[in-house]
């Protein structure tokens, strides 16, 4: 009998019964404002921006959306966070010991971003509060006594100055509880291994120590590593191996692409589950069964404010106004895209993400990522969200058969006209005129603003199909990393989609 395991789950049960979420939205997320302007007050940041007074004031939510700017990473970083590298408490009382390298999409110079103790903390709150919510999915007691592999970047981190740096994943699992030590693999050891195929070869080696229930990490990662387990131990499915795998958690972008070649690596369903971790904080997770949607992190040190990703926020290139209307929790709407922003116990202060979200149940505070800021494809007027063009790959991979692991489209400019260029990322060939059809009816379909296009700037659509593995090969070209461990971009300026067409020639 799962002795220990009874008393996790009764333990877990209790817990989920006694917190339940809070009722008032405004109330709770002002505490959480009050609580951040209080510890920082004394920094450079708040001194400047004036905490104290804002913390007199009867109405701290308006004081504060009054006093101090929308902040994007270049505003922060150029004035404050550079500075934080070499002084302490500038946005955050302290110094803070770690920096994470966001692993972007753009090929950009990764941006750094302060991680403070504080911001571990909630980290870990958030991690617990997830856990928690397991007590809602009815797993049988004997899963609480089993593994959990968390596949992370490197957690080998570069000195930098005065502190550690490295992606969040890594500092993530260089920080993990010590009660939590005995059910996480692959464990500190393998996963301080730097280099990517060294490290999944020592999962792969290791792994029939395991009896691994739950895997989390970014999908393509998680399919990456899960082949090579299968090809080392001659494994038709990876639950020949790991008959009570039963949970995937996933992250950093969105499932659905990835759904059905995943699933050919599986003998029987997983439950899955999302989780919104970025370098900036652990927002939500999913705590409820059979959905995607995921409960927001209002308790956990972290203040939310919303921008509506329409006029109200944004012009017609996905660009934000420079006065635009900004939400608090208690203000939302179900089905409204709104622009993210945060303020953090690592020193972030009205911090547009990047991301946009949609509230699919405010009694729960349930939201999906709807896709980027950036994400947006709207150069012919098409109006062409993330949410829309995952939804039109999805539609085609269902009409064609076939799996698409990986896309990207750019509109790009032809003898005066023009035209969205795909990248499909496939390994069974497909007919590209004809799927470029198909793909260009579902979006007309799915967006009428894309049809009106079709009818006038946007003369053509094409597609080209190639191995993902190309891809990642293009990648790894152009950063110090595997492929499969950047998340490729949705959507790609003009100039960067030719450079990626003449290498995939």
């Amino acid at each position: 009998m799962p002795i220990i395991g009874n008393i996790i789950k009764t333990a877990l049960e209790i817990n989920n019964q006694l917190n339940g979420l809070p009722e008032d939205a405004r109330q709770i997320q002002a505490a959480q404002l009050q609580q951040l302007l209080q510890q920082a007050k004394n920094t450079s940041f708040g001194k400047y921006y004036g905490f104290e007074q804002i913390l007199n004031e009867e109405d701290i939510i308006a004081s504060f959306q009054k006093q101090v700017p929308v902040h994007d990473y270049k505003k922060l970083h150029q004035r404050w966070w550079k500075q934080q590298q070499d002084f302490p408490s500038i946005t955050w009382p302290g110094q803070p010991k770690y920096f994470a390298l966001s692993s972007g999409t753009t090929g950009k110079t990764s941006k750094r971003i302060p991680v403070t103790d504080d911001m571990l903390a909630s980290f870990r709150a958030v991690g617990q509060s997830q856990i928690a919510a397991l007590a809602n999915f009815d797993l049988p007691a004997d899963f609480f006594e089993k593994d959990v592999l968390m596949l992370s970047s490197s957690a080998d981190l570069n000195e930098h100055k005065q502190h550690l740096e490295g992606e969040i994943s890594g500092i993530n699992s260089l920080n993990i509880p010590d009660w939590f030590d005995s059910f996480y693999k692959p464990g500190k050891e393998i996963a301080q291994i730097s280099d990517w195929d060294e490290r999944v070869a020592a999962i792969a080696k290791a792994a029939p120590d395991w009896d691994v229930v739950a895997i989390a990490g970014i999908p393509s990662w998680v399919r990456m590593m899960i082949i090579k387990i299968m090809e080392v131990h001659q494994l038709e499915t990876i639950h020949d191996l790991w008959p009570n795998l039963s949970i995937y958690a996933s992250g950093g972008v969105a499932f659905a692409p990835h759904r059905k070649s995943f699933e050919k690596l599986l003998a029987k369903p997983l439950t899955i589950m999302d989780t919104y971790l970025a370098s900036e904080g652990f927002f939500a997770f999913t705590a409820q069964p059979d959905t995607l949607s995921m409960q927001l992190a209002v308790e956990h040190g972290i203040f939310y404010e919303f921008i509506p990703f329409d006029e109200r926020g944004f012009d017609e290139t996905g660009q934000l106004l420079d006065d635009p209307l900004v939400l608090h929790l208690g203000q939302v709407e179900e089905g409204q895209d709104y622009a993210l922003l945060v303020s953090t116990p690592s020193g972030a202060w009205r911090y547009l993400i990047g991301d946009t979200i949609k509230f699919t149940n405010l009694n729960r505070y349930e939201i999906v990522i709807s896709g980027r800021t950036k994400y947006y494809l709207n150069v012919v007027g098409s109006q062409l969200s993330e949410e829309k063009l995952n939804k039109g790959i999805e539609g085609l991979s269902d009409k064609i058969g076939v799996d698409i692991n990986e896309f990207s489209v750019a509109a790009i400019k032809e003898d005066g006209e023009y035209l969205h260029q795909w990248v499909l990322g496939t390994n069974v060939a497909i007919d590209e005129e004809q799927a470029a059809q198909q793909l260009d009816q579902i979006l007309q379909d799915l967006n009428k603003n894309y049809k009106v296009a079709r009818t006038k700037a946007l003369k053509a659509v094409r597609v080209k199909a190639v191995r993902p593995t190309n891809i990642y090969s293009w990648l790894e070209a152009r950063k110090d990393k595997k492929g499969g461990q950047i998340k490729f971009p949705k959507v790609m300026k003009e100039k960067m989609m030719l450079k990626l067409l003449k290498n995939l020639r």
